[in-house]
């Protein structure tokens, strides 16, 4: 429920119990109406993922105004329905979606510099994710996407407000609901195949918009999708969003693909070092912005 009444809410539950909020979409931050609930003290936010019935990652949300009793009733009901619980504040995004922003933003750049939604899957996925993001934004739906009004405040604030999402959704190329988003899919298949559609889509677009397109690299690819995500999970943490850095990993691991055996995306970075990300991430920020 997207603004729980206060009134209707409080009532049923007992002193001993919290009343847990499941906020809608993680673009939001806690609702402001929670300070005027009778038991503002009481309220949290669980955040699943979907499939929820499949993915076991739960963002566990607190606010300012959230008890300890309140925090150890949701961690215990996440545990009663075998999910892996991650506690955050209730910011913009929370956590993994927060992360996902920049790695979304690169992904559409080298869209319009040059590459194919196939190649930055392929990129990722021999990474080791177990989906593309493009891929993946055709599972959920482009229209979602389109939606979030901080990826695009972002764009615009790096000057370079890229209008590809609200070409495709214009389309109406939403992803697999529709049949074809990024890919194409034949009548009741999830497979992605690529599109030639989309290909002349991208050209039309660089050069309407005098961008010369080229040839990007797997390793340039998977950098800028990884570095980006590092730099903002750096900034969650440094925050206060979340208690320590492997908290970001378990977020992830459980709930985004992110390969295993690398151990999520601040523990990879820790393997690289800080000098080389830093060094990386104003390298990246002096070519592309």
């Amino acid at each position: 429920m997207r603004r729980p009444a206060p009134t209707s809410s409080s009532r049923p539950c007992s002193r001993t119990s919290a009343s847990s909020a499941t906020f809608l979409g993680s673009s939001m931050r806690s609702p402001s109406p929670v300070r005027s609930w009778r038991r503002p003290e009481d309220v949290i936010g669980l955040h699943f993922f979907s499939p929820a019935n499949v993915m076991r990652l739960v963002e566990i949300v607190r606010t300012d105004l959230c008890s300890p009793d309140a925090l150890a009733t949701g961690i215990a009901l996440v545990k009663r329905l075998k999910k892996i619980g991650v506690i955050c504040k209730g910011k913009d995004g929370f956590v993994g979606n927060r992360m996902l922003l920049p790695r979304t933003r690169e992904c559409l750049f080298m869209l319009e510099e040059g590459a194919l939604p196939e190649q930055i899957d392929a990129a990722l996925t021999d990474f080791g994710f177990a989906m593309g993001p493009l891929a993946v934004g055709d599972l959920a739906g482009l229209d979602i996407g389109w939606r979030n009004a901080t990826l695009r405040r972002q764009l615009r604030e790096l000057g370079r407000d890229c209008d590809l999402l609200d070409r495709m959704v214009a389309a109406n190329r939403l992803g697999q609901k529709t049949g074809v988003g990024w890919y194409r899919y034949d009548a009741g298949s999830r497979k992605p195949m690529p599109d030639p559609a989309v290909e002349a889509m991208l050209i039309e677009h660089a050069r309407a918009r005098g961008i010369e397109r080229r040839a990007i690299a797997p390793a340039e690819i998977v950098e800028r999708c990884l570095i980006g995500m590092i730099n903002e999970g750096a900034k969650i943490v440094d925050e206060g969003v979340v208690s320590r850095a492997s908290d970001v990993d378990v977020v992830w691991l459980a709930g985004y693909g992110f390969p295993r055996y690398r151990g999520g995306p601040l523990f990879y970075a820790d393997r690289l070092g800080a000098k080389h990300v830093l060094e990386r991430i104003a390298a990246l920020r002096d070519r592309f912005g």
